[in-house]
């Protein structure tokens, strides 16, 4: 299984990816949290990379490519679901590339489809405790009553304006790349509407069905 998994904030992209990693035993690769550890750990590339974090540019992505590549690598090129890269056609172009001189190739790239209003219903009733970070959800996961209100913050990211704005970003960036993976029949688009788990099982379907015709 070689998947790349698309999808906007509060789609449930990195639960479904989570999924796929602890039931179907492929990686989960992730270059967001890849390059958060790499500036934790103060790794080479992570100094590289914090000097742009810290003054508010965009990590090059020639460095979050070298991430994504040496994860697959480590990999045996096989059985990962990368979540957050491709981000642009170049990209897409080096995974290409990287993967074809290993001998090897994407088995299938999915897009979890979400109506706006429902992802805007999902983020805008996040909360969070402002002293612990933890999470909650005013439908699935209400705070304990035992938590004084006080502590219970709605990030200015979670408010609905902020989720359109981000939602309008994320399909400007992704919209070319997921039409240069559809141009070559590789693009499926899984509806992310319902459950977890009925949305899992579409993805689990798709997975299985694209790595037998590959």
């Amino acid at each position: 299984m070689k998947i790349v998994l698309f999808g906007p904030p509060g789609v449930g992209k990195g639960s479904q990816a989570r999924f796929l990693s602890q039931r179907e035993g492929v990686k989960h690769i992730s270059t967001g949290e890849l390059l958060r550890k790499a500036i934790r750990s103060k790794t080479s590339l992570g100094r590289k990379a914090q000097q742009y974090v810290e003054s508010g540019r965009l990590v090059p992505g020639v460095l979050v490519r070298a991430l994504a590549e040496d994860s697959i690598r480590e990999n045996g090129f096989d059985r990962f679901v990368l979540d957050g890269y491709p981000r642009t056609i170049e990209q897409a172009e080096w995974l290409d590339e990287f993967l074809k001189a290993a001998g090897t190739k994407l088995d299938v790239v999915l897009s979890l489809q979400v109506p706006a209003e429902v992802i805007i219903d999902r983020l805008s009733k996040r909360r969070v405790n402002k002293q612990t970070g933890e999470n909650y959800h005013l439908d699935f996961k209400p705070p304990p009553p035992d938590v004084p209100a006080h502590l219970i913050i709605q990030r200015k990211d979670d408010m609905p304006e902020a989720i359109l704005h981000r939602l309008e970003i994320y399909h400007e960036e992704t919209h070319p790349v997921q039409a240069w993976y559809r141009d070559r029949g590789m693009l499926q688009e899984i509806n992310g509407g319902d459950s977890f788990e009925d949305v899992y099982e579409r993805i689990r379907a798709a997975v299985l069905a694209s790595s037998q015709t590959s």
